[in-house]
């Protein structure tokens, strides 16, 4: 299965490439119109693209683990753990024109979905590109869940590997301004 193209995110605003089988979360649930989000036909990994305000009382490494630490209240996590933060170079963004800083981290919350009563351990990456002539931080999050046991493993099994990280790199890197309005007025 081939990567989607320029999938079109925030009504055309931006665009993006999707890693293969990626289904848009807002044909199954309602989404937040500052998110889209994707699911894994098969695992239950996710990618979350989030329009978000800037923060700018937070700078450098300490933006993104701030935004982690923001998930993980939100999520309800037991615990967090910050594992790796990391500068992405600009020049490798589509949004390098108007990304003024951007970072990677890797880390795990535990967190118990839904009625569940056990918490499980998810490794999150987020890259964080921040916009401050746009007052916006935009926060694109790859959540992987502990790998399940898949059922059908065979050659027959049509559906798609599970997403690696590099397919996440690729949607950051990809990751294209259309639209500017999109952040409202300047």
């Amino acid at each position: 299965m081939e990567p989607t193209r320029d999938f079109p995110l925030f009504g055309g605003a931006f665009s993006v490439i999707l890693p293969p089988g990626a289904i848009d979360v807002s044909d199954l649930r309602p989404v937040p119109d500052n998110q889209e989000v994707f699911c894994h036909p098969e695992t239950d990994q996710s990618l979350i693209v989030e329009l978000l305000e800037l923060q700018a009382h937070v700078r450098g490494e300490a933006a993104a683990r701030y935004h982690f630490e923001d998930v993980g209240c939100v999520q309800g996590a037991r615990i967090q753990q910050v594992e790796s933060v990391q500068p992405l170079t600009l020049e490798n963004l589509a949004l390098r024109g108007c990304c003024q800083e951007a970072w990677l981290l890797s880390g795990k919350q535990q967190i118990a979905k839904g009625s569940q009563q056990v918490a499980k351990d998810v490794t999150l990456h987020q890259a964080l590109l921040r916009l401050p002539q746009y007052q916006t931080d935009l926060l694109l999050t790859f959540n992987q869940p502990p790998t399940e046991n898949r059922s059908s493993l065979g050659p027959e099994n049509l559906s798609p590997p599970p997403w690696s990280l590099s397919n996440f790199e690729q949607l950051v890197t990809s990751l294209t301004l259309h639209d500017p309005n999109i952040f409202g007025p300047q």
